[in-house]
């Protein structure tokens, strides 16, 4: 399995009124996971866009279990989980690297497109490469 572990530092810009992490930055924790899990796996948006290739996400969960505050020291850990169908789908869960405990958990969906915004419905040679590269085909 293809995981990846960050820890990262919740800023004073991403609280809200209620001084817990507005719901609006997790998207954004799981978008700096994706990034770190590209560039470890080689599957980085700079690939994608040098094989012309858009993977724009179309579905997104996330399962609030515990809030972020300012001051926390979370650590996210990003999942791929392997399918034969022409996306690319991860899990995510952050959790308190103090305590140990699960405050999120999430996937995202990923399809791949063309440069004209057209669906491929099967995916892409340097996807299927990488796929072999990492042992996952």
């Amino acid at each position: 399995m293809l995981t990846l572990e960050k820890a990262f530092e919740i800023r004073f810009s991403e609280i809200d009124m209620m001084r817990v992490v507005w719901h609006g930055s997790y998207p954004l924790y799981l978008e700096d996971a994706r990034v770190a899990f590209g560039e470890k796996y080689g599957l980085s948006y700079q690939r994608y866009m040098h094989e012309n290739i858009f993977a724009p996400i179309v579905e997104m969960k996330l399962d609030y279990k515990r809030p972020l505050v300012f001051g926390m020291k979370p650590i996210i850990k990003i999942s791929y989980r392997p399918t034969d169908s022409a996306k690319i789908i991860f899990d995510y869960e952050i959790r308190d690297s103090l305590s140990g405990e699960v405050c999120l958990t999430a996937y995202t969906v990923q399809v791949f497109m063309d440069q004209n915004y057209q669906l491929l419905w099967s995916c892409p040679k340097f996807y299927e490469d990488w796929k072999h590269a990492v042992g996952i085909a």
